[in-house]
């Protein structure tokens, strides 16, 4: 949120954590939600230009958050996979993703960039992707984060 909201982008955080809301609202709007135990907290228009989600995989989410993303919007993706029990936590498989996992879970967007690996600093397993809803129109449309396309 914090990368977002410096560069002038509206930012919305969604946690069950009062502490992780409370340390996140200085930089944007948050919600306080369980998303695991209670209903989804976004109406089903709800659509944001950027998606990011980081060490966190609860399955049945997975289709609800991908909708989340506009037309011409980028989800941003990193999680642990499995091979991480090897390392350390989460060790449980339920939460770590299977080999290509996050691929498959993203048809219907067209990746951008996608690693699946071993990273040693701090030592864990994860799977990262980078993906677009494409927007529809006849040309590709620019995905940069830092202003309009130049004329």
């Amino acid at each position: 949120m914090r990368w977002f909201a410096q560069r002038g982008h509206p930012v919305l955080g969604v946690d069950r954590s009062p502490e992780a809301l409370a340390s996140a609202s200085a930089f944007g709007q948050t919600l306080a939600a369980d998303i695991e135990n209670a209903p989804w907290p976004l109406d089903a228009a709800d659509s944001f230009a950027v998606v990011v989600v980081t060490n966190y995989l609860w399955r049945p989410l997975l289709p609800r958050i991908l909708q989340c993303v506009a037309p011409g919007g980028v989800l941003i993706y990193e999680t642990f996979a499995q091979g991480n029990e090897t390392v350390g936590k989460p060790s449980r498989p339920e939460f770590l993703l299977r080999p290509g996992e996050l691929l498959q879970a993203c048809e219907g967007l067209r990746i951008v960039a996608f690693e699946d690996g071993f990273l040693s600093s701090p030592e864990r397993f994860v799977q990262r992707i980078a993906a677009v809803r494409e927007s529809g129109g006849g040309a590709p449309s620019r995905h940069g984060i830092a202003g309009p396309a130049p004329e």
